[in-house]
């Protein structure tokens, strides 16, 4: 741990979160704030999120930031003075930061000084300039409608030979909408800028005052194939707040669900992929395994997407010993299949011209970039809560790390099969160990006051959620998903390669629209 860590928590200003540990809380001053910035820089940290939060009567106006270390996670805050909405950028130093810190402004006027990018990020045309919505006396709905800015600025290539290809925001497939600015000499792309943005929800403000029932069907709403992470990671929150914990069979329930979350999305992400290199097969044979899947799913837990499945205190349905195991079986069945099909596909040289080499963010650039997640591993990059900062019942069980090098479309093909496998294994321990008891805690949520972290590893990476609670209403909650922090990367890893690869790189990322887009 570096001098200014140390020193901060000696002093207080850091307290351990209740619950898993290494989760850490402080509010730190401007100076304090920059110098833990370059600490955790230079000691290869990420920074996960950043966010603000409006005055009312009894906090200031604050700007807030998550960071990671390999064994900690850090929720840091920083009051801003009433006629002083600054606070020092972090760009220089977490290049993710940059968009984090435009959308602060767009939705509440917090400048961040030195960030050289001032243009909007999520107001689009949506609302005029210097009309700011998360603050609790703008008059927005006055404003909706009126004219905003006509014109987004895109940062243009010079060259004779450079011309631009606009795609979007409206695509062919049926996927949410973003536009992709390509600019190329001949096929190969030597800049691609992405603007996001259309599918912008005002979350943030449609969580203010609410209960913490109605925040948690939003939150697992925030993206649809992740709805198990962000359910979970919220609840994590509102029971840090209630000093209570699930029972132990219902954390063993939402461990299951959340692995069944990840098959199913590197199953549907694998056959898109190998439809994307012209191998259809490939497509067919995993999404028929995912259909069975999803049928189990609404058998068993509720729901085909296990959505609302988790609940404050628990989990909504408990699995009888019979369910345990025909789920046994079809983890059996699985790995017998796939590990034939993957045997075929290795041997396929059509998809491995397609792959190899292509998309490519090697381990020095994706340290820079503060990758994470499962396109982090497949660049070198060993995060992983499950195995550093293991939460229950993830502490029970062996998560051993696995890492691609080469950070190629293939290594993150690889990569998708590793995490197939793991969550098998992981599925097969949670079923065979489950224990007996209760599968929900009574959780009164009238008198609640404090604020809440969660966090867990997702099939993308680490969900977030940050929330403050007052008399049982939400005060504030912060929902972060690791697309934000990774769409950037897209930009770099399609670079030298040519537009008819563009659908297969993104596809190998597969990053939420509407998870960045809060």
């Amino acid at each position: 741990m570096g001098k200014v860590l140390t020193s901060l928590e000696r002093s207080g200003v850091f307290r351990p979160i209740a619950g898993p540990s290494g989760r850490y809380r402080g509010v730190l001053s401007a100076p304090e704030w920059l110098q833990l910035a370059e600490e955790i820089h230079q000691e290869g940290g990420r920074l996960l999120a950043l966010w603000g939060t409006e005055a009312d009567e009894q906090l200031p106006p604050s700007v807030h930031a998550l960071w990671r270390l390999p064994h900690a996670v850090y929720w840091v805050s920083m009051h801003l003075g009433p006629d002083h909405l600054q606070y020092p950028s972090l760009s220089r130093l977490f290049p993710t930061a940059t968009r984090m810190e435009r959308a602060v402004y767009d939705l509440l006027g917090f400048t961040a000084d030195g960030n050289a990018d001032r243009r909007p990020w999520v107001r689009h045309e949506a609302w005029p300039a210097g009309c700011f919505p998360l603050r609790r006396q703008e008059g927005l709905q006055n404003q909706l409608g009126t004219a905003g800015d006509a014109h987004y600025p895109f940062f243009e290539v010079a060259g004779e030979d450079v011309h631009e290809i606009p795609v979007g925001p409206v695509h062919a497939g049926s996927i949410e909408p973003g536009h992709f600015r390509f600019s190329c000499v001949g096929e190969k792309i030597v800049r691609l800028e992405e603007r996001l943005g259309y599918t912008h929800k005002g979350v943030a403000k449609l969580f203010l005052e609410q209960d913490l029932d109605f925040g948690l069907r939003l939150a697992g709403r925030i993206s649809g194939d992740s709805t198990v992470a962000f359910a979970w990671a919220y609840v994590m929150a509102a029971e840090q707040v209630a000093g209570l914990q699930a029972p132990v069979r219902a954390q063993f329930l939402r461990a299951l669900a959340l692995e069944r979350e990840r098959l199913l999305n590197h199953l549907g992400d694998l056959g898109a992929l190998g439809n994307d290199a012209g191998f259809a097969f490939v497509l067919s044979q995993l999404l028929a395994l995912k259909e069975n899947l999803l049928r189990e799913n609404e058998h068993f837990f509720g729901h085909r997407y296990l959505m609302d499945y988790l609940t404050l205190g628990g989990v909504q349905r408990d699995l009888p010993a019979a369910a345990c195991q025909s789920l046994l079986e079809t983890v059996a069945r699985l790995r017998s299949q796939l590990t034939s099909l993957e045997v075929l596909l290795a041997e396929h040289s059509g998809l491995r011209d397609r792959m190899v080499g292509t998309g490519m963010v090697v381990p020095e650039r994706a340290r820079a970039w503060g990758m994470g997640g499962l396109v982090g591993r497949a660049s070198g990059q060993g995060w992983d809560l499950r195995n550093q900062l293991p939460w229950p019942p993830y502490d029970q069980f062996a998560c051993p790390l696995s890492v691609q090098e080469d950070g190629d479309v293939a290594a993150r093909w690889a990569q998708r099969w590793k995490e197939i496998y793991q969550s098998l294994s992981l599925q097969e321990d949670l079923l065979g160990k489950l224990p007996e008891g209760s599968m929900q805690a009574t959780l009164v949520t009238t008198t609640l006051h404090g604020e809440g972290l969660g966090i867990v590893e997702g099939w993308r990476g680490e969900v977030a959620c940050m929330l403050g609670v007052r008399e049982g209403r939400l005060l504030f909650c912060h929902p972060q998903d690791p697309s934000t922090a990774l769409w950037p990367v897209l930009e770099e890893a399609v670079l030298q390669d040519i537009v008819a690869d563009f659908p297969l790189i993104n596809k190998s990322f597969n990053l939420s629209y509407s998870g960045q887009d809060l």
